[in-house]
């Protein structure tokens, strides 16, 4: 049997799959189908965007021009062939936390039925978006059309199963022509799993995946090649099963890795008996330009009561300080080892306007203390069905507080965001493995593989997709100015 999987990319509270990651959706299906014996082809939205709207022609873009990010991640294969021969497609698609990509767009459900329309095989829709998909902030999901797809399924797998398929899915990679950021899951749900806005405990229960399994397809992908990782696709890694034996494991069987990162973190695990333990072995195994996400949401008490949030203001502020005593030394790379990163949603129930108070009060506290935190990740909540958000307020506190969200945000970007960057990256700071990634105009913008990566502005149009030192020299509110060190 022919299979497609087609990757329209998915983004959720607990793991990235927008490109350069690689999510585990389109691998997992992926060494599922090559187990049981099937020919399986990969392709992304992008192959299908080249096909139906550029005629195959890849433009480059002149000197006024931005790159077109529609039609940057295509792979080696021929959209329109694979799609004219194949037997069954599964498209990948859904975005739970809506953000801002530099050289990639997600598709949407109405994007992919357009494009779709006259492709008459049999179509599955699996991923995040059978829970709904909203590239947007602030508004309800965007419908799933039933009447367009076969058949919408989750192709849930057991972590057993998972362990079975996922070292299989490492061929993927000889689709692919471009670097990936290969995104591990190491559990699913959340050990605390209230929060208002999150769907991650209504798909599943808290439970890990064994360290073993972990590190076996973190190898299978290192050995076809991949050599930037991110142990991401959690609710938070300090849970996670052995998660410096993990890591101990991870570095000693590969030891030509240029990336091991990993994302959320809970601060109350932080805080912990073994916190400091793990914190400790994050900085010793992982590289440098790693970011723990703090959930913290709000530092307002009335918002996290209201939202069953998982951590106070008191326990996070602890948390940035354990981080900061042993991730705050700089790397090879220009980059802090290990710094704290918050997480910040408008339109949670009960926000008021001294919600962005308590919000800047806690974060001037942390800049006055001379601690670091590498982002401040501000956006509207997603409304997702079944969560506690659509059934107590829906957008209501959004639509009650927009008027406000651009002055809470720009108070945030100004007085925190701006001389935080500085303290960071000072100028004449050298950044290396920066990658080259689009033009938009006459400037090039590039980013280290990882976490979160900084946008570096380089005058002149640089090639594109290559390797080159920075060192800065200027900064902007969330991104900075360099130029190529010979």
């Amino acid at each position: 049997m022919r299979y497609t999987i087609l990757d329209c990319y998915t983004d959720e509270a607990s793991g990235l799959g927008v490109p350069p990651y690689l999510g585990t959706y389109p691998r997992y299906i992926y060494g599922k189908l090559k187990a049981e014996g099937h020919d399986v082809t990969y392709i992304t939205i992008d192959d299908v965007r080249l096909w139906k709207k550029y005629q195959g022609v890849k433009k480059e873009p002149s000197v006024k021009q931005k790159t077109n990010i529609l039609v940057y991640n295509t792979t080696n294969n021929d959209a329109e062939k694979v799609l004219l021969s194949t037997d069954n497609l599964i498209v990948v698609l859904g975005v739970h936390v809506p953000g801002k990509y530099l050289s990639a767009m997600p598709g949407t459900l109405k994007e992919v039925i357009s494009l779709l329309r006259d492709v008459t095989v049999s179509k599955t829709l699996t991923g995040p978006a059978v829970m709904g998909t909203q590239l947007e902030g602030g508004k309800f999901f965007e419908k799933v059309d039933l009447d367009f797809f076969d058949e919408v399924q989750d192709f849930a797998m057991s972590f057993d199963e998972v362990g079975k398929v996922s070292v299989k899915s490492a061929s993927i990679l000889q689709q692919i022509p471009d670097k990936r950021v290969i995104e591990i899951e190491t559990s699913r749900g959340c050990k605390v799993g209230k929060c208002s806005f999150c769907t991650e405990p209504l798909k599943n229960c808290f439970v890990n995946r064994s360290k073993k399994s972990v590190v076996e397809e973190v190898v299978a992908f290192y050995k076809a090649g991949a050599r930037h990782f991110r142990i991401g696709k959690q609710a938070d890694f300090y849970s996670s099963d052995d998660p410096v034996g993990m890591l101990k494991d991870i570095r000693k069987k590969c030891p030509k890795i240029e990336v091991l990162h990993i994302d959320n973190v809970n601060p109350n695990s932080v805080i912990s008996k073994n916190g400091e333990e793990i914190t400790q072995a994050i900085v010793k195994y992982c590289t440098p330009g790693n970011i723990a996400a703090l959930g913290v949401e709000s530092f307002d008490p009335i918002v996290v009561k209201s939202n069953l949030l998982n951590t106070s203001p008191a326990v996070a502020l602890r948390a940035i300080n354990m981080i900061n005593k042993y991730g705050g030394v700089r790397g090879e790379n220009g980059m802090h080892a290990f710094l704290p990163g918050i997480n910040i949603i408008f339109g949670l129930i009960d926000e008021s306007k001294q919600t962005h108070v308590a919000n800047m009060d806690a974060l001037k506290n942390v800049f006055d203390s001379g601690l670091l935190l590498r982002r401040i990740n501000v956006r509207q909540a997603a409304v997702l069905p079944g969560t506690l958000l659509e059934k107590k307020a829906g957008n209501k506190f959004v639509r009650k507080n927009k008027k406000y969200y651009w002055k809470w945000r720009n108070d945030i970007r100004q007085t925190i965001d701006f001389p935080m960057l500085q303290k960071i990256v000072p100028v004449g700071t050298v950044l290396k493995d920066v990658y080259t990634e689009i033009y938009d105009g006459k400037t090039t913008f590039c980013r280290q593989m990882g976490t979160y990566p900084l946008i570096i502005g380089v005058k002149g149009r640089l090639p594109l997709k290559e390797k080159i030192s920075v060192r800065v020299v200027d900064h902007m509110l969330r991104s900075i100015v360099g130029e190529v060190v010979e």
